[in-house]
């Protein structure tokens, strides 16, 4: 017995699998480590401006429990409006960021909240590379799949959103999105209900935590029509299709978010009409068995008049009757990348919803640019059911990919999957050549006339085997070198997909947008000026004082500094935040008025004249003239703040509007006494490379209460009248 398990132990196939696990834990250790940059330059801290809200729901999850969270007002947001936030958020990823800590607590593991939401992102990145794996074997084969998991571990395009501390929606969901697709994939193949059901869990897991689940609604009804137009339906198809919606919506309508949407939403309605349209195929295909010919012909015509119109009227009645709920400008905005610019500007000023450039294309995919081309022809050459789907998947979100930059995010993984497809076939049929033994030239001429001795050979009609594997072509000259040639520039492609990724990693996506860096080199600086600026908030200012900025930073105020924001990153309310921006392009005593309407207490700018960080709100100023006057035409208009050059300026030339306007003021207050570099004069916008046009000017309205040490964040009071009672 011990001799058969030794035996077994050491046979090849324990041996593949010993190795292949190996590999599976090794890329699994490398997706979570490459993801620590941050954490090892920095400190453990969250990044960008979103986690920090998901940040904040998490401690209310964990501390106040489920009930409390999912019934949660939010009365320091949106003042004076409020914000229910189990009704307005996908609570996915607080729901995993609770549940790893407490399993973490159970087993007497000392952890923070703080260090497991921080490493969320590195934790899931691990996962999709599994994930990965598992779709490249249903793709192909092994080696297929762990082509993928090792390319998913550190394409660019995912790292961007899972590097620690981005504890965001994304770090979840692409784990969640590859996981449905996965699982949907396999139940067509195993055309059972139990792996439609599975699939339709990993939908729920994904409806829960972004609302790219949109996405899998659309793109799985896409499939089925492509599937029949090709003539490849069959009933597997159709029971994994119906189980799939059936259970799927049924668990996604749970998310309070989403509700009742998910059946009367128009993002929606090509899940549900190709649902009934399967119905009423199958019905006709019941009645066709069981019918004359004539009484078919009758019945098809009836069937399909009837269904056709049935959805149209549904739908034109439910539409009409405010029933059904519209397409979003974010929809829109993919089918018409001019869309959100013309109509909602609020859409068009976030730089992730930008097109996207092939420079980006190349940042962040890298060699899967050339490499996904390659995949999509051996897909289409040996076009499995399964790489049809990958097909309509690859092409539907590069498209959608090249419109919004941030579905990057979705496309990298198609990306991966045909890369991999592309590095495994071809890896595959090069590397059989490197072991085949060339013939002599002495062989060569023994076998000829033994050949010609044995008389004329009759002609078979069938390809030899190594024509059949060169495509039907004759065997080219020099296999062997060609095979070592082509097998070294994969190679290479692959070792400097790799350098590239760990240089973006490291490079690009591993600075915390809180904590910033200037110089390079040994002359690195860190500039903590937004933590220090919500400290002092924190500690100085009254409980319940109200800050009125942009809406980019009201998470990080209200997580980090603990006070109520007029507008957040929610962008829920069109109208509030076009006051906001109404009151920072209105000149002083305007926005005052304003303010007092708020019941402001203070005023929070970003500035960067002279730190030189570009990300200032004086660069965000246009944007904010647009919104506030895409609302309120009458009292902000672009054109008055643009110069008689056509410029939008703050040096010499610029408009009277633009100078005594809120904004302005309380960006260049006080600085035209500073000098930020050797010959410049005093004034010098060191992000603008200009010299602003007003220097000496007072505030009647609102005073400096607090300028962060590298005048990053600014702080201003708002005075109260005499007869308002002090706060």
């Amino acid at each position: 017995m011990i001799q058969s398990f030794i035996k077994r132990l050491i046979s090849p196939k324990s041996q593949e699998l010993v190795l292949r696990l190996s590999i599976l834990a090794l890329v699994y250790l490398y997706a979570f480590s490459i993801r620590l940059f941050s954490v090892l330059r920095y400190e453990s801290v969250i990044h960008e401006f979103d986690p920090y809200f998901n940040y904040r729901s998490t401690i209310k999850l964990v501390t106040e429990g489920f009930h409390e969270f999912w019934n949660w007002f939010d009365s320091d947001s949106w003042y004076p409006l409020g914000r229910v936030v189990g009704g307005t958020v996908y609570p996915g990823i607080m729901i995993t960021a609770a549940a790893m800590y407490k399993v973490l607590t159970s087993m007497s593991a000392w952890v923070q909240l703080r260090d497991v939401c921080v490493f969320t992102g590195p934790f899931f990145a691990g996962n999709t590379a599994l994930i990965a794996y598992l779709f490249g074997c249903e793709l192909k084969d092994r080696g297929t799949g762990l082509v993928a998991a090792a390319l998913m571990a550190v394409v660019p395009g995912y790292i961007s959103r899972s590097v620690a501390g981005s504890y965001d929606n994304e770090a979840v969901a692409i784990f969640a999105l590859l996981a449905t697709f996965y699982l949907f994939v396999r139940s067509v193949r195993l055309g059972t209900v139990s792996s439609a059901a599975l699939a339709a869990f990993a939908y729920l897991y994904m409806a829960a935590s972004w609302g790219a689940y949109v996405f899998i609604s659309n793109l799985i009804p896409l499939y089925v029509l492509v599937m029949i137009a090709i003539r490849r339906y069959h009933r597997r198809l159709y029971v994994a299709y119906t189980t799939f919606w059936a259970i799927g919506g049924l668990l996604a309508m749970q998310v309070r978010f989403i509700g009742s949407n998910h059946v009367t939403s128009h993002e929606l309605l090509s899940f549900n009409v190709v649902w009934l349209g399967l119905q009423a195929w199958e019905l006709l295909m019941w009645l066709k068995a069981r019918t004359t010919t004539a009484q078919f012909a009758r019945a098809i015509g009836t069937t399909i008049i009837t269904a056709v119109g049935a959805v149209v009227g549904g739908v034109v009645l439910l539409t009409l009757t405010g029933k059904m709920t519209p397409w979003t400008g974010r929809f829109w905005t993919l089918l018409d990348p001019t869309y959100a610019k013309k109509y909602i500007p609020i859409i068009a000023s976030v730089s992730e919803h930008q097109p996207t450039t092939w420079s980006t294309y190349v940042f962040d995919v890298h060699l899967l640019v050339f490499g996904a081309p390659a995949g999509l022809y051996f897909c289409f050459k040996s076009l499995r059911d399964s790489q049809l789907f990958l097909i309509t998947f690859a092409l539907t979100a590069i498209y959608f990919s090249g419109i919004m930059i941030r579905l990057m995010l979705v496309a990298a993984p198609a990306f991966v999957l045909l890369g991999a497809i592309a590095v495994s076939t071809t890896l595959y049929t090069y590397t059989a050549h490197l072991w085949e033994v060339e013939p002599v030239e002495g062989d060569a001429a023994a076998s000829t006339a033994a050949a010609a001795a044995a008389g004329p050979t009759p002609v078979k009609k069938s390809k030899s085997k190594s024509a059949s594997k060169s495509g039907g072509f004759a065997p080219l000259p020099y296999r062997r070198e060609t095979a070592i040639l082509v097998c070294a520039l994969v190679m290479s492609g692959l070792v400097s997909y790799s350098r590239h990724c760990n240089w973006v990693t490291s490079e690009a996506y591993s600075s915390p947008s809180i904590v910033l860096i200037s110089g390079w080199g040994p002359y690195r600086m860190v500039l903590d000026d937004f933590r220090e600026a919500y400290y002092w908030l924190r500690h100085n200012t009254a409980p319940d004082a109200r800050i009125m900025s942009w809406w980019d930073y009201g998470y990080q105020i209200t997580s980090m500094a603990n006070r109520t924001v007029i507008v957040d990153n929610n962008t829920w309310n069109n109208t509030h935040i076009a006051t906001v921006g109404r009151a920072m392009s209105s000149n002083e005593s305007a926005a005052y008025e304003i303010m007092r309407q708020l019941d402001v207490d203070y005023v929070l700018v970003i500035f960067g004249g002279l730190s030189g960080y570009s990300s200032d709100d004086i660069n965000k100023f246009l944007w904010m003239v647009r919104i506030g006057g895409g609302v309120y035409k009458d009292h902000v208009q672009e054109k008055d703040f643009i110069s008689e050059s056509g410029e939008y300026t703050i040096a010499e030339g610029a408009t009277p509007t633009m100078l005594d306007s809120l904004m302005y003021k309380a960006s260049f207050y006080d600085f035209g006494n500073v000098m930020t570099e050797q010959g410049k004069p005093t004034g010098w916008d060191r992000v603008r490379q200009k010299e602003i046009a007003r220097k000496h000017y007072e505030l009647d309205h609102i005073q400096e209460a607090f300028t962060s040490e590298h005048w990053i964040v600014r702080i201003f009071s708002v005075k109260d009248l005499a007869n308002r009672a002090e706060r």
